[in-house]
């Protein structure tokens, strides 16, 4: 019987750009949770969803701050936490002359 694991991690799609287009490969940008790596990325779209990825390039943003006037500290905004953002491109190029 053959093991399957579920991960225990969020991808949420962003945005897509050049999915129509014949010259140049489609992106896709997800927002993930700060501890995934560009492998972990990579082998979630291509095992979970057959994706055919070419390459992940990832960017980390942290807290909004804000300061509350007439106070010398610096407080974070409430539900703002740290994420990552992970480019995707994806290889329709390759795909589309296989089929």
């Amino acid at each position: 019987m053959p093991r399957e694991y579920f991960p225990n991690m969020f991808m949420t799609l962003l945005s897509v750009r050049y999915a129509k287009s014949t010259v140049r490969p489609a992106q896709a940008v997800f927002k993930i949770q700060p501890r995934m790596t560009k492998h972990e990325v990579k082998e979630y779209l291509t095992k979970i969803y057959d994706l055919p990825v070419k390459r992940v390039m990832t960017a980390n943003f942290d807290i909004k701050w804000k300061r509350h006037y007439g106070m010398s500290k610096v407080v974070p905004y409430k539900n703002k936490s740290r994420f990552k953002k992970a480019f995707v491109t994806l290889d329709t190029l390759s795909a589309a002359t296989k089929a």
